[in-house]
């Protein structure tokens, strides 16, 4: 088992979940455990300027510029430690299925818990590969400790094989980036990096620099509750006024029926009775004009319903997110071109598409350091469903130490 594989399965075991509305950083003390155990292997391992933000969950360190190599650009790669709250990430298990041979994969026999190749024909395309699952109760956590463990796997190369001619290389390891706050403490300028690559991406050969405008919003239904033998007349029901709300909104602009560069207005989650219901929704899109009129159209609707049952009856939180990052890389294209050009060198297709999503990169590219991201994979992520491919991973590991080398010969 290489050392990418060994740190995954370790890694995966540490339950890193981040929770949705907490009001600090990181949202959950667990995420100190894998914190801590990445400073700790940074140390054993040697590198360099190792800071661990314990307020805040992140953890920086540097493996140093070759000799000769100084005056090279800065590379940074980022990775976040933290799991989604969609799914488990308590007591995971993960197992290799060697020579994956095209069939439906049983990951709980006793739970019938079954990935169906008719659920997940993406499977396909890894027959004869070796594939990392999990028992079918939890996440696996591919997002994001695949790219902690490349990373770390790649720190450890260029560490261990001082022939191996590079610039300084910057780590970066975040927490919350599953809830939107994972650039939110990060020190850009502690950090240091010319440019950086976030490590957070699917499929082999996947390469992306531009991903969703996003904005986040919390729409609260005021009702009035009353007896419903006297309800004429009289009774708002919360409930009815937000799926009458939902029914306002484009029907087509959902995630269900959106692909590529379509956006989509998405009801999170929702929740209440007759007298307060509250549901939270993300609007998407890549386009920043249409971006702009999709959140226009979400409070016009708010305002019909506000003159239809009165003022005050529908309130709403919107807060923009994150911006699409292409308009931050386009000046500094050779991140993309270095990219593919290494991948061509290991015999991978570069696939570059756009984000159905973000990533910390992306805001870490408005605060000064272009960012695009690589591919970690890691596929079905979110979910019981979710798996990683162990060739896939360790081509990454060569991908990330490649392009230290091609920056260290300051191919900018």
């Amino acid at each position: 088992m290489t050392k990418t594989i060994e740190n995954f399965m370790r890694y995966v075991r540490v339950d890193t979940q981040s929770a949705e509305d907490s009001p600090v950083i990181p949202s959950t003390v667990k995420q100190h455990d894998l914190a801590g155990m990445l400073v700790r292997e940074l140390t054993e391992m040697g590198a360099q300027e190792i800071v661990y933000d314990e307020e805040h969950c992140y953890v920086y360190a540097s493996v140093p510029a070759s000799p000769g190599y100084e005056e090279s650009p800065v590379l940074g790669f980022v990775a976040h430690m933290d799991t989604s709250p969609a799914v488990t990430g308590t007591d995971v298990k993960p197992r290799i299925v060697e020579g994956y041979d095209g069939a439906d994969i049983v990951l709980n026999e006793q739970l019938n818990i079954v990935m169906k190749t008719e659920d997940f024909p993406n499977l396909s395309g890894y027959v004869g590969k070796d594939l990392i699952v999990t028992d079918g109760t939890t996440l696996l956590g591919a997002d994001d400790k695949a790219g902690v463990a490349e990373i770390m796997a790649m720190a450890e190369t260029l560490l261990g094989h001082p022939e191996i001619g590079h610039g300084k290389i910057r780590i970066g390891f975040t927490p919350d980036e599953e809830v939107g706050c994972g650039a939110d403490c990060f020190d850009v300028e502690l950090f240091g990096a010319d440019f950086a690559y976030t490590v957070d991406g699917g499929a082999l050969g996947e390469l992306e620099y531009e991903n969703f405008n996003a904005a986040g919003a919390r729409l609260t239904v005021h009702g009035r509750s009353v007896h419903p033998g006297d309800a004429k007349g009289r009774m708002k029901n919360a409930i009815l006024i937000a799926q009458e709300f939902q029914g306002l909104l484009p029907v087509a602009e959902n995630p269900m029926y959106t692909e590529g560069y379509e956006g989509f207005y998405h009801l999170d989650s929702i929740r209440g009775n007759v007298e307060e219901t509250v549901a939270d929704y993300i609007i998407r899109d890549h386009n920043r004009n249409l971006f702009e009129k999709k959140k226009k159209v979400f409070l016009d609707c708010v305002n019909f319903l506000n003159i239809k049952y009165g003022e005050g009856t529908v309130t709403v939180e919107l807060k923009d997110s994150y911006y699409n990052m292409k308009e931050v890389i386009l000046p500094h294209m050779h991140l993309i071109d270095n990219a593919k050009a290494v991948l061509e060198e290991l015999g991978i297709e570069p696939k570059v598409i756009p984000i159905r999503g973000g990533t910390d990169g992306a805001r870490l590219s408005f605060m000064g350091l272009p960012c695009p991201n690589l591919c970690t994979g890691g596929e079905n992520f979110h979910g019981r469903y979710e798996f990683a491919c162990v060739q896939s991973m360790e081509q990454i590991t060569e991908l990330l130490v490649r392009l230290a080398q091609r920056y260290g010969k300051n191919t900018v």
